[in-house]
């Protein structure tokens, strides 16, 4: 028989795999008795696993939810992945969610065995995100995680809503007015800021908010039965969503038509939306953080361009032409 330590190791590694076990079962698996097994489940739960007695004709024991979290057992696998998902939430900003991802991740290390620990030091990941002319707002972690409740408990959510982010972070603030109404349906991350996809009740429409400016009421309203979402693809709306969108970072968007077929351009345009219009031509709507970057982005397309709108983006061409000619002519800046 196995020494008690190692066996009750084996009996946790076991519980926590799956739902319910037999008391016959684990004894088989364990090679032991129904009677040590009895014995090392009370010894599990004065170490404070919360292991409940279920009822059936062999009996049987249930892992279930404590209100303190235990030690926990992973085999090779999980340590691996969860130490990866860690190094990704600890190098990725805006969640608030970094700097104890980051503590998370040394006290397992602390506690691998060298085999794995040796893999995890040559797998090291960092989450890069892409510039944007403006850094992401952090955002409160009892905010997100209460917001990520709502979403799975279908609970219709009550907020205020602002254009800039909260001076508070303490989402239960009531304030004047009349509070937004959504059905949550989803949380999703984006260049580092964190946003709802919900459905919003006072505008009967589908709305992206950004959780940062979300200021939650408190109760939640009514349940609600779930809608579907435009297209089904949470992933594919809110790429949509943020096309031409003035949230998207950018504080100059427009649009020209390219004398190049819409699948050509499509291939080189990672942020923007392509429109096929026929005849090998298509229309371009792009942003970035000034007219005349603007322009020279449309520039590298290398091909006729029509300026659609708006005035500023014509602007901007004709300052560029400007200066290239003088560039060009070997002048210096006037």
């Amino acid at each position: 028989m196995p020494k008690t330590s190692a066996r009750l190791l084996a009996l946790l590694s076991l519980l926590q795999s799956r739902r319910d076990w037999s008391g016959t079962v684990l004894a088989e698996r364990l090679d032991i008795s129904l009677r040590t097994v009895r014995r090392d489940i009370d010894r599990l739960r004065e170490l404070g696993y919360p292991i409940a007695a279920v009822k059936g004709p062999d009996g049987g024991y249930r892992l279930r939810a404590g209100t303190e979290l235990p030690p926990l057992l992973f085999d090779d696998e999980q340590a691996v992945a969860l130490t990866v998902a860690l190094q990704i939430a600890a190098t990725t900003q805006g969640s608030g969610l970094a700097e104890p991802a980051g503590r998370a991740l040394n006290t397992i290390r602390q506690v691998l065995p060298a085999r794995l620990r040796n893999r995890i030091t040559a797998l090291s990941v960092t989450a890069v995100d892409r510039p944007t002319t403006r850094p992401a707002e952090p955002v409160d972690g009892t905010v997100l995680l209460a917001v990520s409740a709502a979403v799975h408990a279908r609970e219709t959510l009550r907020f205020d809503y602002s254009r800039e982010a909260p001076t508070s972070t303490e989402g239960s603030t009531i304030t004047d007015g009349p509070a937004r109404r959504a059905e949550p349906h989803h949380v999703v991350t984006r260049d580092g800021r964190w946003y709802l996809v919900a459905w919003d009740l006072d505008r009967a429409a589908w709305r992206t908010f950004r959780v940062d400016r979300m200021s939650l009421r408190t109760p939640n309203g009514p349940r609600f039965p779930p809608r579907a979402l435009p297209g089904g693809d949470v992933a594919a709306f809110v790429t949509s969503a943020f096309r031409g969108s003035a949230d998207d970072g950018w504080p100059c968007q427009g649009t020209v038509i390219l004398n190049l077929p819409a699948a050509t351009v499509a291939t080189y345009t990672r942020d923007g939306l392509v429109e096929d219009i026929g005849a090998d031509r298509c229309r371009l709507t792009l942003g970035s953080w000034s007219w005349p970057s603007l322009a020279a982005a449309f520039a590298r397309y290398d091909t006729d361009i029509t300026v659609v709108g708006p005035a500023e983006l014509t602007g901007a061409f004709a300052h560029l032409a400007h200066r290239f000619s003088r560039t060009a002519a070997g002048a210096s800046p006037g």
